[in-house]
């Protein structure tokens, strides 16, 4: 199953991996690989966690106060977020 971010998305994933970076050397990196295995584990489970709104579900990430909102149709999962936990909640709606 493929994988696409919504531009913001992405933009997120990689301003948290540079904020993380510059507080310690080899966090951000650290960041990116949680990221990405969480999307593996989405890939291969994509209705394992929880709706948040319709067909939006959240991944939490371990070590991080983040969350990945993705949707998924039968070939793809569509990540929507890549949400810090201690911000807006609903600012990514208006991306569905």
């Amino acid at each position: 199953m493929n994988f696409f971010f919504h531009p913001e998305a992405e933009k997120e994933l990689m301003e948290a991996a540079r904020y993380y970076e510059n507080c310690e050397k080899g966090l951000g990196a650290d960041f990116l690989i949680e990221s990405y295995s969480a999307i593996k584990n989405i890939q291969a489970y994509p209705i394992a966690w929880t709706k948040v709104e319709n067909d939006i579900r959240r991944y939490l990430l371990n070590r991080f106060p983040f969350a990945i909102l993705y949707s998924f149709e039968q070939d793809a999962v569509y990540i929507l977020a890549v949400m810090n936990l201690h911000r807006e909640p609903g600012y990514w709606k208006e991306r569905v």
